[in-house]
């Protein structure tokens, strides 16, 4: 047996009604007259099987449970205004749904988002931070940044990013290495590690410093930890140079060791190749990979 719902136009009259506390305003809001809203409503208490106003001579309050109605369809409401508004603005072409890591997100894409907005002030970039495997269509999905190796079935995958590793610190720490220090001197820092020790052994061999043990050093698993950790200054972290372009041209991060190595990783832009028939997915694209080789 399916559940009891009221009409649409009972409860627009309620809470039309209880937003102005007068049938006289919210008749004239609805375009109808206020007869035909006291009307609405006593069907919809009858229905309800309680009072959701007390009605005193000219004035109109609300019970305890009409109270308590029309917050909630107060929420419901605004949900469904919200619905509407994405939906309309996404068959105009407007908005544009992008998810990628939240390092890359925090990094790399939203201090430079200004610039796409200015260039396309008409598109609203919605911007979900995840690591999980998505499907486009079902969450309504763009455009993704992923981090791998590329090559996804049945999708596009363009490289946008390189991972280029080089270590880094707070200029308090780099004073202490002295001038034209050897990668070796790193035997007397903590090193700082972002999910996989091997990063360090791999800028460590390229390096040639045999003395620093790259098997020390906490490992942080989720989120910015390693980078908020070297920023606290507990040591040096091995972070992606295109992610501190920013801090290393003020200097609030130093890297005392120019080198930086590549791994096969990189952070690909992935879509469905259907996805470019949108203007606004063509647009970002373009932008996106204009600012990558930039």
């Amino acid at each position: 047996m399916s559940e009891f719902l009221p009409s649409l136009s009972a409860l627009r009259a309620f809470e039309a009604a209880a937003r102005h506390l007068s049938m006289t305003l919210a008749a004239k809001e609805l375009h109808v007259t206020p007869g035909a809203v006291s009307l609405q409503i006593r069907d919809l208490e009858a229905a309800l099987g309680v009072r959701l106003f007390e009605r005193k001579t000219r004035a109109l309050a609300l019970t305890v449970e009409g109270a308590d109605y029309f917050a909630t369809l107060q929420t419901a409401f605004r949900l469904m205004r919200e619905a509407t508004a994405a939906i309309a603005a996404r068959a105009r072409g407007s908005v544009l749904n992008v998810t990628c890591t939240a390092g890359f997100a925090t990094y790399w894409l939203v201090p430079r988002l200004g610039r796409f907005e200015e260039i396309h002030p008409e598109i609203d970039v919605r911007i979900s931070a995840s690591h999980r495997v998505l499907d486009f269509r079902r969450d309504g999905i763009d455009l993704a940044i992923r981090h791998g190796l590329g090559g996804y079935d049945g999708l596009v995958s363009e490289r946008l990013v390189d991972d280029e590793l080089v270590p880094v610190c707070i200029p308090r720490l780099a004073a202490q290495l002295g001038d034209h220090p050897s990668p070796d001197t790193l035997a007397g820092f903590q090193l700082i590690h972002d999910v996989y020790r091997h990063d360090w052994k791999l800028w460590l061999e390229a390096a040639g410093a045999t003395k620093v043990d790259a098997s020390r050093g906490p490992i942080f698993m989720h989120g910015n930890g390693a980078y908020e950790a070297m920023k606290a200054g507990l040591g040096f972290a091995l972070m992606r140079r295109s992610f501190l372009e920013k801090e290393l041209a003020e200097g609030s991060v130093v890297a005392p060791f120019p080198l930086g190595v590549a791994s096969r990783l990189a952070f690909h832009l992935v879509y469905p190749g259907a996805a470019l028939e949108r203007p606004a997915v063509a647009a970002f694209r373009r932008w996106l990979l204009s600012e990558a080789k930039s």
